[in-house]
């Protein structure tokens, strides 16, 4: 079930991401990615076809709150927030970049490219090792210039809303899961306390 994930998690961050994929992979679900920003600590996840409920995000808390407890990572009082990536969602995984391919898309480099760090364009997917889109030409000609970006060298990516990005994430969604105005909103939070405090 594990493919390749960009891991850009840090510090705590990085240590909460090692503890929340076994855990996460038990359930059936996978890793997105772990932000930390002042009390928060936010993990984004999802099943292998994208999705990812309000009750795929109570069973995920409920059996990851006591691994975060007993780590002892956080000393303070935080507040846990888990959630699905959303329709604008990052694309952390070489599967991302072929499954959203014809949408516009924002990458930001770890390594310059080119001199260069961050590409905007229309994703064409992914082959040998390299993210591959379209961006303007740089020379001010009429035709886009493809590019392709080293996978292992992206700090971040992500899609950019569109609204043909909108009605293709509509499409994807199983029966039965609603229309998708729920998407961004599929999270669950908690407010944890650190015993020792």
């Amino acid at each position: 079930m594990t493919e390749q994930r960009l891991e850009r998690e840090t510090g705590p961050a990085a240590r909460v991401a090692a503890l929340a994929v076994p855990v996460l992979e038990s359930l059936g679900f996978r890793l997105v990615r772990v932000k930390m920003f002042g009390t928060t600590v936010q993990i984004m996840a999802e099943r292998p076809d994208g999705t990812f409920t309000i009750d795929d995000c109570e069973k995920f808390s409920r059996d990851f709150s006591p691994v975060l407890d007993v780590a002892d990572i956080i000393s303070t009082k935080f507040h846990l927030e888990i959630s699905s990536p959303g329709i604008d969602r990052p694309l952390v995984r070489a599967a991302d970049f072929e499954a959203w391919a014809g949408h516009e898309v924002k990458i930001e480099m770890a390594t310059p490219v080119a001199g260069r760090k961050r590409f905007r364009g229309e994703l064409e997917g992914y082959h040998e090792g390299e993210v591959r889109l379209f961006i303007e030409n740089p020379e001010g000609g009429k035709e886009p210039l493809l590019v392709g970006l080293p996978f292992a060298d992206i700090g971040d990516a992500s899609l950019i809303l569109t609204d043909d990005l909108i009605a293709a994430a509509r499409a994807r969604l199983p029966a039965g899961y609603g229309d998708g105005a729920e998407i961004d909103e599929d999270q669950i939070s908690e407010t944890k306390e650190d015993d020792n405090g």
